[in-house]
């Protein structure tokens, strides 16, 4: 069992930036893959961004590229989500998510490939 507690979400201004945090419990962080996905009122949830096992692989949804960074602390068991050039369409609930790979530098962008998830965190972009 693995769970995630995020943290760092809330208001900010167009242009602004946040850094997401996501912390998990129990041992073995190291033999998980890491998916940041974000849900906006009336529309479907969406991936964001996703890390492999040891951190190795990266990858982001096009929307978000080049303004989102996706990185983990096996030390503090955490993976962070850096957020930099906000938009008003960055406004969601910002969940994080952990699936199991044995031996496999890899990541889903796939919602219901992970089990595991946080209750997710608030960001709302004022324009």
């Amino acid at each position: 069992q693995v769970q995630l507690v995020e943290s760092g979400g809330g208001l900010v201004q167009a242009g602004g930036s946040l850094r997401l945090s996501c912390t998990a419990s129990g041992r073995a962080f190291n033999n998980y893959a890491m998916g940041w996905f974000r849900q906006a009122p009336g529309k479907e949830r969406e991936f964001v961004a996703g890390i492999s096992r040891s951190g190795v692989k990266t990858g982001y949804a096009d929307s978000v590229k080049g303004r989102f960074t996706i990185s983990r602390d096996s030390a503090k068991n955490t993976v962070y989500l850096q957020i930099d050039s906000l938009e008003p369409e960055d406004t969601a609930v910002y969940a994080c998510a952990a699936r199991y790979y044995y031996r496999e530098e890899n990541f889903s962008a796939e919602g219901r490939e992970y089990p595991y998830w946080g209750q997710g965190t608030q960001v709302t972009v004022s324009s």
